[in-house]
């Protein structure tokens, strides 16, 4: 079914890649990294390691994949997402535990913050400063519950706490009330309290970026329509980020983008109560768009497995050739 939808709209070609693997031997500390930015604005993948890299780490004793996550800045989603035949609880000691080392930037601009739902990720673009190149920092988030979805659209930061209280709603006192959990009318400040040490409000009344007393949720669909960041990653974003920053929340389960002459795809799993179309359809639009609406002949299999296994891996599905840039470029400076 899918090669003949696909047969549709393009003639598939099959690639075989050949991944290079690294290995990450660590003591699993936090590793928060700013990414560089493509010199072409029109790139969108950005990478820690070489063009097909393959970032790994040996489990240890006594370490689960979530302490392996969390280590790697990853959210529990994709730990897991990445390793679906490892035991997230007791991976065997010497387990390798796929990371990962690139990513593509969602389709929005490219300031303040951008926080792509179906891909729990958060990603902050810091003002350039003279005279050094322009990066991104990217962290994993919680978002809210199917119940309680996080709000989608444009927004900024209105306030920034430190130490914050919290002061929960009356729906949320009524869901713990009828838990057997009753809250107070006022949680004073500290590691115990649910937002953390750190809090930054948007403009949409009644949400925040907050940091979390429970960080392995995060990766998860745990809150009450918050973003939830681990402690130490709120702890290095809060200072630089200010009051008046732009905000950006999108749900886009597929992203599509250019790395030089090569055409990437990265596919997350939608979010549930996000009924959408045909995610091929989806994949196919996009591609359309990136390639100056023309449909390339694309690989495939690629295609067909970023689609099927949906581990938010960017995947290589067409490589253009110097002659065609050189006609888009000409037709770009006739138009």
């Amino acid at each position: 079914m899918f090669i003949q939808h696909l047969k549709k709209r393009c003639t598939a070609k099959i690639i075989i890649a050949v991944p290079v693997c690294v290995f990450i031997l660590a003591s699993h500390q936090a590793q928060a990294i700013a990414f560089l930015l493509p010199e072409d604005p029109k790139d969108s993948l950005i990478r820690e390691f070489s063009e097909g890299a393959n970032k790994q780490t040996i489990a240890s004793k006594d370490e689960d994949l979530l302490d392996i996550a969390r280590s790697f800045d990853l959210g529990q989603n994709e730990i897991i997402r990445l390793n679906p035949d490892v035991d997230r609880w007791l991976p065997e000691e010497g387990t390798k535990v796929q990371l990962q080392s690139e990513r593509l930037l969602p389709d929005a601009p490219r300031s303040g913050l951008v926080l792509n739902l179906p891909e729990f990720r958060l990603y902050f673009f810091p003002k350039p400063q003279s005279g050094k190149p322009s990066s991104v920092i990217t962290h994993p988030i919680s978002i809210g519950r199917q119940d309680w979805e996080t709000p989608l659209g444009k927004t900024t930061i209105v306030q920034k706490k430190e130490n914050p209280t919290w002061t929960p709603p009356k729906s949320i006192k009524k869901e713990h009330a009828a838990k057997g959990d009753p809250l107070p009318d006022v949680v004073a400040a500290g590691p115990n309290n649910p937002l953390g040490l750190f809090a930054m409000r948007l403009g949409i009344p009644g949400y925040l970026i907050h940091s979390t007393n429970k960080p392995y949720g995060v990766g998860l669909r745990v809150s009450h329509g918050c973003i939830r960041m681990y402690p130490e990653d709120i702890s290095t974003l809060f200072p630089v980020i200010k009051v008046g920053d732009q905000v950006m929340i999108v749900n886009q389960a597929v992203k599509v983008g250019w790395a030089g002459n090569s055409l990437y795809i990265e596919v997350h799993p939608p979010l549930e109560n996000h009924p959408s179309d045909n995610l091929l359809d989806i994949a196919l639009d996009l591609i359309e768009h990136a390639n100056n609406d023309v449909l390339p002949v694309l690989d495939g299999a690629a295609l067909r497995n970023a689609l099927t296994e949906q581990q938010g891996m960017p995947i290589k599905i067409y490589e253009r050739s110097s002659l065609q840039v050189d006609e888009t470029n000409n037709t770009s400076a006739i138009n």
